[in-house]
Order: structure tokens, then sequence, then C-alpha cells
């Protein structure tokens, strides 16, 4: 076999793996060394200590040689080297602060809140409780990015509600499994600052550019949510005076100061100090981080076992998105050393696509490894594939980013293996199923796929806030 088929080979037999159920970063680990060995065999430079016994050596130095001889292969240097690239990539250290400041929000008793402020103050508009709950989601998405915590807490809290006041199950569950998604794209999101990790794209214009496509989900899913609860009145009722009451104008001010401005006040200090240059995106973190046991102190729910959870979970998820990186990146390395990547270059160029050909079937395979996998996976392993096409097609990477983005929402709301639904199904009630949460989430899918291609015929969307602040 030549390199090039080897490389083939060895992407296949990752896949596979994948589909077994291995874990991905210790896959991509163990590949890249073993086919990194075969890449990187010189018997010369491995062996060559065997010059420097003589015949009197006894067993112990023979073995000790060979053992020496045996590790003697580049790859084991590539291997320290790329995870020394990793660790001290300082785009990656504002993913642990971010994450902490997330955990430390979902912990702090805001969320409850913040649904029962906007739930009265929306109490007049079609689908209140709809629309409540997914401004919720969009806020709680945007301070913590984690998909499974906020359609979980979510669930926990809104979904009974929206049941009690006889809302549609389907309609009710979609609501929430589509505002969860919404942390992905919507700055400060932790999946910006992996892409831009691994595309060398700029943070700061990736941020500015996912503003406007962000607001713009968020705006088709409440046009959806409002629109239906019109035409289908039964789908939302309007709420009785027994399930939400009316308060005063001054008590409805006071719940908005002390539920809805500190959160939200909390991610414009973060995402203004980065997107207006006042703060590196690490920087801004850290203030996020700060910001976040200050609302838990001032909330009373800061606790040692609740601060305890949160360094915890921050510690392993950040180690899962380092080691991931490891891997992903001694596994590219040996696939292009072998000839893998310059054998899909030539032949997606073979292809003759024009760029909007290249953006669809670039995004039709995400789409679809969306099934299976995580968005971290996607976008560690298989959008680097993609990248150095980009130049060729004269793609911006900061537009394919967003799109990237943009799609991945799909995969926690494309059933079979929508995990949204999962997430929500674990915990709501025996009388949802899961095939009206699959329903519920159909339409929102749609929503989805309307802002993307809003983005393919409006690029200015993507572009007019970066061009703005930083310039063409």
């Amino acid at each position: 076999m030549t390199d090039p088929q080897i490389a083939l080979m060895m992407l296949g037999l990752f896949i596979c793996f994948v589909f077994l159920g291995f874990p991905i970063a210790f896959t991509l680990m163990a590949m890249g060394i073993g086919f990194g060995y075969y890449a990187y065999f010189d018997a010369r430079r491995m062996w060559r200590a065997f010059d420097r016994l003589d015949e009197a050596a006894g067993t112990w130095d023979q073995w000790s040689t060979w053992i020496e001889g045996f590790f003697n292969n580049r790859i084991f240097d590539l291997f320290v080297n790329q995870t020394f690239t990793v660790m001290s990539n300082e785009v990656l250290t504002a993913v642990p602060l971010f994450l902490f400041m997330g955990y430390i929000v979902e912990r702090a008793n805001i969320v409850d809140r913040l649904f029962t402020t906007l739930n009265i103050a929306s109490k007049n508009i079609p689908g209140s409780m709809g629309v409540a709950a997914l401004i919720t989601c969009a806020l709680f998405a945007t301070a913590t990015g984690i998909v499974g915590a906020v359609v979980t807490l979510m669930g926990l809290l809104a979904l009974p509600a929206m049941l009690k006041a006889r809302y549609n199950p389907s309609f009710a569950s979609g609501i929430i499994c589509a505002g969860g998604t919404l942390g992905i794209l919507i700055p400060p999101s932790i999946m910006l600052i992996v892409y831009a990790a691994a595309a060398n794209v700029s943070i700061v214009r990736l941020y500015a550019g996912a503003l406007l496509p962000g607001l713009t989900l968020v705006g088709l899913y409440l046009v959806y949510v409002v629109g239906r609860s019109i035409l289908q009145p039964s789908s939302a009722p309007r709420p009785t005076d027994d399930e939400v009451p009316d308060i005063p104008m001054s008590r409805l001010i006071f719940m908005i100061v002390t539920s809805f401005l500190p959160l939200a006040f909390l991610i414009l200090a973060v995402l203004g100090s980065i997107l207006f240059g006042l703060a590196t995106p690490t920087e801004a973190a850290s203030i996020g981080a700060l910001g976040g046991i200050f609302l838990a102190v001032i909330y009373r729910a800061m606790t040692w076992r609740r601060l305890r959870e949160s360094v915890y979970l921050t510690a392993r998820t950040t180690a899962m998105v380092c080691w991931l990186f490891v891997g992903s990146y001694t596994f590219s390395a040996v696939f292009s050393y072998l000839g893998g990547e310059q054998v899909i270059s030539e032949f997606v160029q073979g292809m003759n696509l024009t760029p909007i050909q290249f953006l669809i079937m670039a995004q039709l395979i995400i789409f679809l490894l969306g099934w299976p996998l995580e968005w971290s996976e996607i976008i560690i392993i298989f959008v680097p594939i993609f990248l150095p096409l980009l130049r060729f097609f004269e793609i911006d990477p900061l537009f394919f980013g967003i799109l990237v983005a943009l799609n991945l929402q799909t995969s926690f709301l494309t059933p079979p293996m929508a995990m949204s639904a999962y997430y929500l199904k674990g915990i709501a009630p025996p009388e949802v199923r899961l095939t009206q949460i699959f329903a519920g989430v159909m339409p929102f899918l749609l929503c989805v796929f309307v802002s993307m291609i809003l983005m393919y015929l409006f690029p200015q969307i993507v572009y007019y806030l970066p061009e703005k602040f930083y310039g063409s």
C-alpha cells in the first residue's frame, strides 16, 4: 500500500472506532502514535545506539539499548511538541474561565427568577410563556454555553409550567430544546473559541461576526412562537390570572432589576469588553468568572459544595477539550505527512465545484456528522480537513466558522440523534413522549436552515459588525 492509501485507511479506521464507542480523544492519540510510528520509522536513527555497544555487552545493556532505540522515533517528539503547543495556546486559556462562569451561574438560582419575571412581563404577548422560556434559554445559554445544562434546567423549570398552562407538549418541548442550543452560536461561545484556535482566526472578529446571525436566529424562533400562538391559540393558551398574576408596575420593575439586569449586565460586560478592545477574551473570561461568583454570593447561592462542583466540572470539561486537541493535532500531522490531506484536497478540487457548491457540500457533511458526534469533536477533528480548501475556493474562514456554528445547532435538534431531545426526555414528565419532542423541534430546525440561507444570500449579516468595529 502507498502512504496516501494508508492515510485513508487510518481515517476509515478512526471513523469505525468512533461508531464502536471508543473514547475519541484517546483513539486519536493511539492511532496518531501507531500510524506515526510507521510514518516516521527510521531504522538507522532508531538503532544506531547499538553501534556504541561492544561485543562484551551484557544482556541488560542490550535490552536497555533496544528499548532506547524502540522509543527513538520522531512520533514521540511530535506528540510531546503537539501537547506543549495545545497547553500553551493563549486562545484556549479562555475556555476554563468561561466554563467556570457558566457552571457558577447555573448554580446561582438566577434562572428561576429570570423566567418568572419574563413570564409576568410578557403576559399580554401571544405565547407569552413560550416567549419567556425562549428568552430565558437564550440568556442562560449565552452565559453557560453548555447545552445539556440549559435544556435540563429549563426542562425542570419551564416545561412543567407550560404543561400546566395547557401548552401543546410538542410545542413546549421544541421551545426548550431549540433555546438550549443557542449558546453554541451566540457570544461569548466556547465553540467559537475552539474554532478560532483550530482555524487560527481572530476570536474577536469571530465574536463580532456571530452576534447578528445569533440574534437573527433568536428572532426567527420568536416569530415562529408568536406566529403559531396567533394562528393556533390552542397550542399556547393565554395564561389566566391564577397562572400569571397581575402585579404593580413598581413590583415588576424591581423584579426586572433584580433578576434580568444582573445576568444581562454580566453578559454585556464580558462581550462588550471583548468587542470594544477593552480586554482580551481571556481577560474578559476572568471578569466573567469573577462576576459569576459575585452573582452567586449576592443571590445567596454560593456554598462550598457548589463551588467544588463548578471547579470539578470545569476541570473535567477543559481536560476533555485539551486532550481532543492533542489527539487531533497528532492525528492530523501524521495524516498529512502520509499524504491523506493532499489526496482529499485534490479529490475535492477535481470535482470543479463553485464556492457555493463547496460550502453546501461541507455543511451537508458537518450536518451528517452532527448525528453521532459532539460539536467539540466535529470542530477539532473534521473541520480542519476543510480549512486548507477554503483558500482554494476563496472562502473567508470567519464566514465558514459562523456557518459551522449555525449548522451545529442542527446536531442537537435532528432526530434520531437529537441530544437536546434526550436531555429533555430524561427529566420530562412521563406523559411527554420522545416522538412529541422530536416533532416539536422540527419547525425550529427549519428556522436554522432559513438562517443559513439568509447568510448565503446576505453575507453582510456576518461581516457588518467586524467591518464596523475593526475595518475590512
